[in-house]
């Protein structure tokens, strides 16, 4: 025992310690701050994904609802920001919005009276002279 804590004070006094704890920080700090960075995108990638997932619930609620397109857009924004401060998730304004839209897209609601201009079939035909 009595070696153990010769060893223990030659480190303290000699400064070897302090060498080691600078050593192991300056190595265990980069892999610190990458944990940390992969934590924090997973974190942000499953918030995007349950935004989505309330965005497309919304916008098929107000689907159905008798309202102008602009009022329902704004109900959907809500209902997601709602929805998710509900569960302890915060979303600004802008990303709701961002969301909402994207789910709207994908939904396909808007697509019904959307008519191709670009139709190559619905052009003249030219006429030489």
């Amino acid at each position: 025992m009595k070696v153990a804590n010769d060893i223990i004070e030659w480190l303290i006094q000699s400064g070897a310690l302090a060498v080691l704890v600078a050593f192991l920080w300056a190595y265990a700090k980069p892999l610190l701050t990458a944990k940390a960075k992969t934590a924090k995108t997973e974190q942000s990638r499953q918030l995007w994904t349950l935004a989505e997932q309330v965005a497309e619930a919304a916008v098929n609620t107000m689907a159905s609802r008798n309202l102008s397109g602009a009022d329902k857009y704004a109900k959907a924004v809500d209902m997601v920001q709602t929805s998710l401060a509900k569960s302890g998730h915060h979303i600004a304004p802008e990303d709701a919005e961002a969301v909402v839209q994207s789910a709207y897209e994908k939904s396909g609601l808007g697509d019904k009276k959307q008519k191709s201009t670009d139709n190559v079939n619905d052009t003249q035909p030219v006429l030489s002279k």
